[in-house]
């Protein structure tokens, strides 16, 4: 073999070693690379922690330094909607839960863990709703792959729930979205019953006044004595009915806040010898004892002395009304807390448990009420207006046949 075939012979093993050379080199840092990738995906480190220019695969890592730009662009904006969905769903006060193919729930917001619990993500929607219709919702919603709808009412807590379920037949999840309708419905019933009270406290006084009229145009007009009785029992319905009105009228100014308040400090004690003092001759009249029970060291609260001696006595007025004879009204004031609290207890037939969350609305009048007669329904919400208006509360405790205590509260200076 001639020098030159031994020339090229070795050329050639030369530039074989140095390609294998170059090729395991490339491969080397290429494997590097990929391990290096593999790391910060599986331990979820900052890309921030990869090399994008690497010698030799320049163009590998500038391709990649491109897709990370862009990744982390994409990312910036998913991350920016999902603050944005995040912030929507938190103030929201309706109840949202996303719901997966196999019924676990993935998000929800407050108002949904207000409403069924909390640590509703990662729990069974069956678990968390806990009712057969709910879920059967969920289910129809789910199978059907169109938008379901059920109103119900819970009967242990007695809420109103609306649920509409809302399917993506793409991914096989569900968005639940529950309203709870119970204010809703309470201020509907409020309505409806408010109407039916106003309807019956007119018709009353209308029918004996058409029947009044009536009489005296039949020829009781000729008979001096009877139309003068038949006039008086006129003017007492004309009375009742202007009553109701001025009623009215002042409960719809009081909660328009049309009334100012002429605030100026007030003993308690005081306030509740006024009230008494005014009442005194009526309980008495009734055969009732009506006694004042206060620490004359009491601070003085800011107040309307008018407005809230009108609360006193249409508490006293009550009291009166439906306590037989023989029995007691005591006025408390004592403190608590921050505030001066008012009492009124009596000894009278008391209020059934049914009435009591609805004794302070508009012309509701509890059965035993309507019995006695007399009164418009309205003097409780009015004095509930009033004592809210000062910044306090009004509640009462009650019990069949053994009396009611009304209590409000009144904050000091």
């Amino acid at each position: 073999m001639s020098l030159l075939h031994w020339f090229l012979v070795v050329t050639l093993l030369c530039i074989a070693l140095w390609v294998s050379w170059q090729y395991w080199s490339l491969r080397r840092k290429v494997d590097e690379y990929a391990r290096t990738l593999r790391y910060i995906a599986e331990n979820e480190k900052s890309l921030n922690e990869l090399n994008t220019n690497v010698k030799g695969i320049e163009s590998l890592s500038t391709a990649v330094e491109s897709l990370i730009a862009h990744y982390k662009k994409q990312l910036d904006r998913l991350q920016t909607e999902s603050a944005r969905l995040g912030a929507i769903l938190d103030q929201m006060t309706d109840c949202v839960l996303i719901v997966d193919a196999t019924g676990t729930i993935q998000m929800s917001n407050p108002g949904a863990e207000k409403l069924f619990g909390e640590n509703l993500v990662g729990r069974s929607v069956i678990a968390a709703l806990r009712h057969h219709r709910l879920v059967e919702t969920w289910r129809k919603a789910r199978q059907s792959g169109e938008t379901q709808s059920e109103s119900l009412e819970l009967p242990n807590t007695r809420r109103f729930l609306q649920l509409t379920a809302i399917p993506d037949s793409s991914t096989g999840s569900s968005l639940l979205m529950v309203q709870d309708l119970t204010r809703i419905r309470r201020l509907e019933t409020v309505r409806r019953d408010f109407i039916s009270n106003v309807s019956h406290e007119l018709r009353t006084p209308l029918a004996s006044l058409k029947a009044l009229v009536e009489t005296l145009t039949d020829g009781a007009l000729d008979d001096p004595p009877a139309a003068r009785r038949f006039l008086a029992r006129i003017q007492t319905e004309v009375d009742a009915l202007t009553q109701m009105a001025s009623e009215l009228l002042e409960l719809s100014r009081i909660e328009s806040g049309q009334v100012p308040l002429k605030i100026q400090p007030l003993s308690p004690s005081q306030l509740l010898c006024s009230a008494a003092d005014r009442m005194r001759t009526q309980a008495e009249r009734a055969g009732l004892e009506l006694i004042v029970e206060s620490p004359t060291n009491l601070p003085a609260i800011p107040a309307d002395s008018t407005r809230l001696e009108q609360v006193l006595v249409n508490l006293i007025h009550n009291a009166i009304k439906f306590t037989p004879s023989g029995g007691q009204i005591c006025l408390y004031a004592q403190m608590e807390g921050k505030y001066v609290r008012f009492d009124v207890s009596d000894t009278g037939v008391g209020i059934d448990p049914d009435d009591l969350p609805r004794i302070f609305e508009r012309f509701y009048k509890a059965d035993r009420a309507r019995t006695k007669g007399g009164g418009t329904g309205l003097g409780l919400s009015i004095a509930r207006h009033i004592v809210e208006a000062h910044g306090g509360k009004i509640w009462v405790e009650s019990e069949l046949e053994k009396g009611s205590t009304f209590h409000f509260t009144i904050p000091v200076f």
